[in-house]
């Protein structure tokens, strides 16, 4: 379905091209944009209401974010997924986030502790589908578990190593939301975040390390058991 958001600049300090690349990213991090699909100019013009110059140069930067291809003789492409990209980015995430989660640890402080279990009463609090016996996405919990996420890393010192850690932490989310729907009733993560915090609250590096490590595992395992998420697609 078509939509026509208001891409214009707000006291000059956002671009077409920036909203543009906020909602084109938004729609293929959610699944809204299919992996492989073509992303033709015409088409996302109508889309979104915009034309191609700002539309391009959003394109080109989810390239360099890994979430486009740029093909030759077909143009742009959402990025494909596959089991083994998702081992790579899972492997990746860990070493990142290990990193800066020791070093949050190591530099904690009442502020960073207080903003940690904050995040977590969120998410504790939200459930993951609006319905028991069904999964029906709540668009309240993915805000919050990412804010968790987040939180505990956010103390490292290094806007760098978050700035990378985001990147990731999209090209995850891309996967757990296209096997959210088959992995619900496999998955209760409640129990892991709660352990999660309180290793790192209480400033055991090592365990909330093993923990989070496993935690991104399970997760990665869970999507690739799933039977139809890297089933052939069409063209």
């Amino acid at each position: 379905m078509a939509r026509t958001p208001a891409i214009v600049s707000v006291d000059g300090t956002a671009t077409r091209a920036t909203n543009l690349y906020d909602l084109l990213r938004a729609d293929i991090v959610g699944g809204d944009l299919e992996p492989g699909s073509k992303l033709a100019i015409e088409a996302l013009a109508e889309r979104y209401g915009a034309s191609a110059t700002p539309l391009r140069e959003a394109l080109n930067r989810l390239v360099s974010d890994g979430l486009v291809e740029r093909r030759e003789q077909r143009g742009f492409l959402v990025a494909g997924i596959g089991a083994a990209d998702l081992q790579e980015i899972t492997k990746t995430r860990c070493w990142l986030e290990e990193i800066a989660l020791r070093e949050s640890i190591a530099a904690r402080t009442t502020e960073w502790e207080e903003a940690l279990v904050l995040a977590h009463h969120r998410l504790a609090r939200t459930p993951r589908s609006l319905s028991d016996s069904r999964f029906e996405d709540n668009p309240d919990w993915e805000p919050r578990h990412r804010a968790f996420h987040r939180a505990l890393i956010a103390g490292c010192g290094s806007r760098w190593l978050l700035s990378f850690c985001d990147q990731l932490a999209d090209q995850h989310y891309r996967y757990r939301r296209l096997s959210a729907p088959r992995a619900f009733a496999k998955r209760g993560v409640k129990t892991e975040h709660q352990q999660l915090m309180e290793a790192a609250i209480e400033g055991r590096a090592d365990d909330a390390v093993a923990l989070l490590r496993a935690h991104f595992e399970r997760t990665a395992k869970v999507i690739r058991d799933d039977p139809t998420l890297f089933a052939p697609r069409a063209a």
